[in-house]
């Protein structure tokens, strides 16, 4: 099964989602060619000692989303991993819902570079992700 048809089952609920993302409450919204967006609820459970979300909580639902967008550009056969993340924090949140907007800005023959904005419901930016990612073929 290639990248596109695991999205494609992931978003029609076909496929379970993986397992950190099922964990987190993450859910796939959209996606096309080089952009995803995903959507996820900050609630108590994420919470760190200061009562806000937990920073590690943003880099996974970045993570995430840079990762669709990414898969959306990959060629047949090819699977990638993640060389580089780096988190900008601009804001906290309690709970409440979360969007993550990512984009492919640039796809080599084997690197790509992605980010992600995520906000909150009233459209704050709360985070800003970048992200460089490894393409590698599969071998049989």
């Amino acid at each position: 099964m290639n990248l596109r048809d695991l999205l494609d089952g992931w978003l029609n609920g076909n496929l379970p989602a993986p397992p950190i993302v099922q964990q987190l409450g993450m859910r796939l919204v959209e996606y096309g060619e080089g952009q995803a967006v995903v959507e996820m609820h900050a609630h108590r459970g994420l919470w760190n000692a200061m009562g806000t979300l937990h920073g590690g909580v943003f880099a996974d639902l970045a993570d995430v989303a840079m990762g669709v967008a990414l898969a959306t550009v990959a060629q047949e056969g090819e699977t990638f991993t993640t060389s580089h993340l780096e988190v900008h924090f601009f804001g906290s949140i309690r709970e409440g819902g979360l969007g993550a907007r990512a984009v492919v800005v640039r796809r080599g023959r084997s690197t790509a570079y992605a980010e992600c904005e995520i906000r909150n419901e009233a459209e704050a930016l709360l985070a800003k992700a970048s992200s460089t990612c490894i393409f590698q073929t599969l071998s049989s």
